[in-house]
């Protein structure tokens, strides 16, 4: 027979056995590092420049734009340049474009930072564009003209620019 001495003991412990062993618990803990390194980046791409499709005489200026994109990380310096292009006798910031038919021809034209100014070239700290980084999408116009001069045989007139960033 249970005395209730007992049953309080039974009670008890009882009670004990399903508390949560919270109150006393020992814990440990560990903290861990989370890093990564930005380093100095740049894209870049440019569009097409077309001077038209319907030039006769060359006896006065022809000019145009085209834009160049650039994306540097925040706070990053960089230069753009712009080589000579593909057409026969380009060299530095003489450019030409090259006749693709049947014509030996060439189109003499410029590639300006802003209009009528130097000649944008691929002479870092001479004749190209600076800038610096801001980590969204930057826009540069490149002027181009093609000055009045002799008009070669009708023909299409291509040369290829390639645009780098320097950073």
């Amino acid at each position: 027979m249970l005395t209730s001495t007992t049953r309080i003991i039974a009670a008890v412990v009882a009670a004990a056995v399903t508390l949560p062993l919270t109150a006393g618990a020992v814990t440990r803990t560990a903290t861990f590092d989370i890093s990564m390194k930005i380093v100095a980046d740049c894209s870049i791409s440019a569009a097409a420049m077309d001077f038209g499709q319907s030039q006769g005489m060359l006896s006065t200026a022809v000019t145009t734009s085209s834009n160049i994109s650039v994306t540097c990380t925040n706070t990053t310096p960089y230069n753009v340049g712009l080589n000579a292009g593909t057409g026969t006798g380009s060299s530095g910031t003489t450019r030409y474009m090259s006749g693709t038919g049947s014509s030996a021809g060439a189109v003499r034209f410029n590639l300006y930072q802003t209009p009528g100014a130097g000649a944008w070239g691929n002479t870092q700290g001479s004749d190209t564009m600076s800038g610096t980084g801001t980590g969204s999408l930057q826009t540069l116009t490149v002027y181009g003209e093609i000055p009045a001069q002799a008009t070669p045989a009708p023909d299409t007139y291509k040369s290829t620019v390639t645009a780098t960033v320097y950073f």
